[in-house]
């Protein structure tokens, strides 16, 4: 791994930029997956990502992005007029600054998800935070990367995702939920991954191994294809 991409963002943060944080994008859609999927919902998209999954459609969050003070950030988001706020990336727990701004969001009355990777302590984020884990399979190329600990962690106020690449990822998945009874911690979703097979397939293996999971597709994909920041 390029040590300039594990990096944690946070220890570059210059000098006279403290309470800050990189940002990519701060937007307002429908969320387009997990258990608030189709709600209207600002998303805050911080720069950087430690992982280089092989389906990521967020890559242009790798570099680049902006600093922005949490109170501009805060602000940015209140002129949107939505209550659910999704902090996103890129992975945001690769800037530790932002576990400062979860809790400034819940503080602000919103209702807040963090989406991670799973590769990063999920401990330390503020507990009214719908934490969405994703445990990478196989065929993402991250497989390694897991933090299985997060798992011990994770309450029925949070969820975890599997994003499938073919039938391989899918029974490897399907044994993590039966083996660790990862239904029973909290919402698992399984996700085809976007344009590598057709999702009736997947459809067709949960029914048919009865498995206790939610199966999703990425509704801004469906309603706006692969245009970034929407």
């Amino acid at each position: 791994m390029n040590a300039a991409v594990s990096e944690d963002l946070s220890s570059r943060v210059p000098r006279d930029r403290a309470g800050m944080l990189k940002i990519t994008e701060i937007f307002h859609s429908l969320q387009g997956e997990a258990r608030d999927a189709g709600r209207p919902t600002v998303f805050i998209r911080l720069t950087g990502c430690p992982l280089r999954c092989v389906y990521c459609d967020s890559e242009y969050a790798f570099h680049g992005g902006h600093w922005m003070h949490f109170d501009d950030i805060l602000a940015e988001t209140a002129r949107h007029g939505a209550r659910h706020v999704c902090v996103t990336g890129g992975e945001p727990l690769a800037q530790k600054r932002c576990l400062e701004l979860l809790e400034r969001l819940c503080e602000a009355g919103y209702e807040v998800s963090l989406e991670t990777s799973g590769a990063i302590d999920v401990t330390p984020v503020d507990a009214r935070v719908s934490r969405v884990v994703d445990l990478k399979t196989p065929g993402s190329g991250e497989e390694t990367r897991n933090r299985w600990e997060n798992l011990e962690a994770l309450t029925a106020h949070d969820q975890l995702k599997f994003v499938i690449c073919d039938q391989a990822d899918y029974r490897w998945a399907r044994e993590q939920v039966r083996e660790r009874g990862l239904d029973r911690i909290c919402d698992v979703l399984f996700s085809p991954a976007w344009g590598q097979f057709d999702p009736a397939e997947l459809a067709g293996w949960i029914l048919e191994d009865h498995l206790p999971v939610r199966m999703q597709l990425q509704l801004h994909k469906l309603l706006w294809g692969d245009e970034p920041g929407r």
